[in-house]
Formats: structure tokens, C-alpha cells, sequence
């Protein structure tokens, strides 16, 4: 029942913020990552939780997400890695449709003057899908996200945040699964480049530095630590990394003036 609840508050807090399209849209693209951890995690035979949906009508994303709790023991490197990688990538593929077909629906306008806005990083593929869709965008003006672009630019986010190759992070568990032990040096390259981040882009990258450095390098640690990944799942994490660079933006709110408008966001 508190599946259930928690999700109907989360369906109410996010149309809330953005509208039935965006509550849609963002709904099934964190319901397909959740529901990739779950799924990968019963193949294995290790007991989950469905997702915990976590409403907040007061944040511009209407949510802070999701989760699922697992019990047991991860059997070797192999589990570890396919549990990690389930959720950020079917995330990401569902997250794409709706990235296209919003920015296909979301037009051109002058930045407004005097008028609160939220204006948004552009990840990667955000560039490269709004040059293929929309072209050059005139001096002066910006692209107003449609509802359904607005939520896929949230799944990138929530890709790039997961991916990170720290602790209990979705990428944490990937680069303990690749590399074991030396995933140590990862997560203390990846906290000091958030810190520069955190210095010269977007302080609010700070916060996230000070919850990775209390939970430290906490993660499931696998019974057999010996067997390595074999190539398939090598070439995965290579996609992975890719999908991580598409997602990730180092300032996800350079001009952070919130107030959405009905028809979207300022990319």
C-alpha cells in the first residue's frame, strides 16, 4: 500500500509542477529505471522492494525521485554490474522519445525581461538533438521546453547523478565491478573535479560532495570478488561512460530565477 500511495502523491506533485505531459513523461522514465534495478535484482535472486516514489511539490522537479531496497548478497562482480547498469540505462532509453518529440514540439521565443524564469544547462544530447531539430537559435532568444522535453532533460539529470562513480551511486557499483578496490582512486578524482565544479560553476554541487563524502565508499560488496567482467559487459560499460557524457551538464542551472511558465522551461 505505501507503494501505491507514495506514487499517487509523486503523480499529484509532479502535475503539480509541470503538468500532466511532464508527470507522464517523468513518471515512466523513473519508473523504467527503478524498474530495471528491480527486475535485474529478481534475475538474480536477490530480494527487492518496489520503488519508493519520493513526492516534493516544492522542488522544480516535482519529486526527488525514487528508490528500491534490496536484501541478500551480490554473488559476484557480474550481478553487481548488471543490477548497476539496468536502471541508468533503461532510464536513458526511455527518457530519448520524449526528449525528441519535446523539443519537436517546443518553440523559439525572446528571452523574457523582468520575468522570472528557469533556465537550464544544456546536457550533450540536448545540443546535438536541438541542432538536428530546431537548427541555430537567433541572438537574444532561447528555446521554451515543451512539458514532455522538460522531463526528458530531468531523466538526464537523474542519469548523469546516478552515474557518478562514487558509493552506493548507480556508477559506483559499475567502476567497483570494473576495476574492485582501485574504485577508491575513481571516487576521490570524481569528489575533487565536483568540488571545482562546486567552485567555479554551480555551488550546488556542493551539497552533493558533502552526502558522497558521509555515506564514503559504501556499496553491496559481492561474495566472489575474483571473477571478472567478461567483454560483453565491458563493452557495455564503454556505453555507459558514453551515456554519461551525453547526460551529464557541469551547471545544471546557470541562471537559477524559478518560476516555470505554462509552456515550459528556458533551455
Amino acid at each position: 500500500m505505501i507503494h501505491i500511495v507514495l506514487f499517487v502523491l509523486t503523480i499529484a506533485s509532479t502535475v503539480f509542477v509541470g503538468g500532466v505531459l511532464y508527470s507522464v513523461a517523468v513518471m515512466s522514465i523513473l519508473l523504467a529505471h527503478e524498474m530495471g534495478h528491480y527486475f535485474m535484482s529478481r534475475r538474480y535472486g536477490i530480494p527487492a522492494t518496489l520503488p519508493y516514489f519520493i513526492p516534493f511539490p516544492l522542488s522544480p522537479f516535482g519529486t526527488f525521485g525514487a528508490i528500491i531496497k534490496m536484501k541478500g548478497v551480490m554473488v559476484n562482480k557480474r550481478a553487481l554490474f548488471d543490477i548497476g547498469i539496468a536502471g541508468p540505462l533503461s532510464g536513458f532509453i526511455i527518457a530519448i522519445p520524449f526528449i525528441v518529440v519535446g523539443i519537436k514540439l517546443s518553440h523559439v521565443q525572446p528571452v523574457p525581461e523582468n520575468m522570472p524564469y528557469l533556465q537550464l544547462g544544456d546536457p550533450l544530447l540536448f545540443k546535438i538533438l536541438q541542432e538536428i531539430l530546431i537548427g541555430d537559435i537567433p541572438g537574444g532568444h532561447d528555446l521554451v521546453l515543451h512539458p514532455c522535453a522538460y522531463a526528458g532533460w530531468v531523466g538526464l539529470f537523474v542519469t548523469a547523478l546516478n552515474l557518478l562513480p562514487v558509493g552506493q551511486l548507480d556508477g559506483g557499483h559499475v567502476a567497483y565491478a570494473l576495476f574492485g578496490e582501485r574504485s577508491k582512486w575513481i571516487f576521490g578524482a570524481s569528489i575533487v573535479l565536483l568540488g571545482v565544479l562546486a567552485a567555479f560553476y554551480n555551488p550546488g554541487w556542493l551539497t552533493l560532495v558533502v552526502i558522497l563524502l558521509i555515506f564514503g565508499m559504501r556499496h553491496p560488496h559481492p561474495v566472489d570478488t575474483e571473477t571478472e567482467l567478461d567483454a560483453k559487459r565491458k563493452v557495455l560499460a564503454f556505453i555507459i561512460l558514453v551515456i554519461f557524457i551525453l547526460s551529464f551538464t557541469p551547471s545544471p542551472f546557470p541562471g537559477l530565477n524559478i518560476s516555470t511558465t505554462q509552456e515550459g522551461v528556458l533551455t
